[in-house]
Formats: structure tokens, sequence, C-alpha cells
């Protein structure tokens, strides 16, 4: 089964770029998309009728703001737009998504770096994922893959910069802790599991100074799995020539055996 993971930086930007065409090539069972920037009343039949698959979004309140999909050839056998509880998702941030052998989140994590308030935005976000991904895993029974953007690199191997960014939402000694405790708690980052030493792979890059060009990123889209389903990770990935937004896809692939 492979799965895709792409923050697409404007879903009807990104359809005129091939966007399409780059999902007839790369052929995933299930792609989830973050930053959509669309209204579901918005949506088109070309945005909603990709090819062999069903597609599920979740909009901000705020227009052009934010957004989250899935498109999936398996047909879910539930899906949950927001948190069902415990958090007030008017920001379209997440989807929810189980299948036979695992839930998905599709999640677009809060940007904490426009002010105070939006970190503090950002680390309230974290703090209550961490519970509530546990509470889905004990009530379903069903281990977790979560992917998304998930705004914050992790170690110095994941940013091509990281003296300069030490003081900079998505670098924050704060913000990697969270990481380190998510982390702890039982979810495995995967493509640390089969890259654990591999440099200069990055999902982001700015669009100023030619830093695509020059491989100034970073990786900030993840696929996390909880422990019981990493026996099933067969491989991950990062596709960074796919272009047409200022992140790329990441890519996870799981074999279940039947």
């Amino acid at each position: 089964m492979k799965l895709l993971s792409w923050n697409v930086n404007g879903l009807r930007a990104v359809m005129n770029k091939g966007f399409t065409g780059i999902v007839d090539t790369l052929q995933p069972d299930i792609l989830g998309i973050q930053e959509t920037k669309i209204q579901e009343d918005q949506l088109t039949p070309e945005h909603l009728e990709l090819p062999g698959y069903v597609s599920l979004f979740w909009s901000a309140e705020k227009k052009g703001y934010s957004g989250v999909g899935v498109y999936s050839r398996i047909a879910p056998l539930r899906t949950v737009k927001g948190f069902s509880y415990g958090w007030n998702d008017n920001e379209g941030r997440v989807i929810r998504l189980e299948y036979d052998d695992f839930i998905l989140f599709n999640i677009y994590f809060p940007n904490g770096q426009k002010d105070e308030i939006r970190l503090q935005y950002k680390l309230d976000f974290y703090e209550f994922c961490l519970d509530y991904f546990d509470s889905v895993r004990r009530d379903s029974g069903k281990g977790l893959v979560i992917c998304g953007d998930f705004n914050t690199a992790h170690h110095p191997i994941d940013l091509a910069r990281p003296k300069q960014n030490e003081t900079t939402s998505g670098f924050l000694p704060v913000e990697r802790a969270w990481m380190d405790r998510f982390e702890a708690r039982g979810y495995a980052d995967t493509f640390r599991m089969i890259h654990p030493d591999e440099a200069e792979r990055y999902s982001w890059w700015s669009y100023r100074a030619n830093a695509r060009v020059n491989n100034v990123g970073w990786r900030i889209d993840y696929f996390y799995v909880s422990e019981d389903l990493r026996p099933f990770v067969k491989d991950a990935y990062i596709l960074d020539r796919i272009e047409g937004s200022d992140h790329c896809p990441v890519g996870l692939e799981l074999e279940f055996k039947k």
C-alpha cells in the first residue's frame, strides 16, 4: 500500500501545475494533502473527482487559508472531519480515515512564526494531539498512521542551517522537545527508520534566494506510525524532484500480510 502526503500550498494553484498528471504518475493508494486554501463549496468536479479515487475535504472558516484533503482508492470504513471532541477545529487542519488495518490522520499542523500568539496556538495544538492520538488508539484497537506538515524540523540533520534557525519557530527547543515526547509515546518517524543518517533530504524550501535550487531546505513533512505498525513499514522516502509547491511529497509504503 502506497501512501503519499503533500502540502500543495493551494489546491487550485497546484491543479494548474500538473497535479492530476503527477498523481497519475505516482499512483498512490492514499494521498493526503495539506494547505488546500479552498472552501468546500468552492470545490469543483476537477477537485473532487480524481479518477479512481474517493475524496474528502475539510476547510477552514477563513477563506483561502489552511484546509486538508484526502484522495483514497480504498473506501474508508469511517471518516471524521476535525477532532471529534475537545478542540474547536475551525482552521480545517485534521481529517481522520479508518481502514481495516490502521487509522490515518492527515494533519496540517499550525505554523508558529507569525507571533507569540500563533506559537502558543501551535504548542497547544501539539499538546492536545498527544492525548487525542492515544485515546483513538485505545478506543479503536488500531494502529495510527499520522502524516502531514508538522511545521517543525526535529533534529539538526533535518534542516540545512540549524545554527542560524535556533531561535526560529519550526526549530525552537520547545517544538523539538514536543517531537521527542511524541516519539517517546510510541510513534516512529518512518523516514528515519529507513534512512537514519541521510542528510540534506528536505521537504520544504523557501521561495526566496533560490533556496530549492541550492537545497537550503527543511524536513518538516512526515509520516509517523504507531509502534505496532512498525513491522509493516516497507519503505519511506522524499520525492524532492516533484515540483508544483514549495513542499514536495513524502511517501510511505506499508505491507500487510493477509
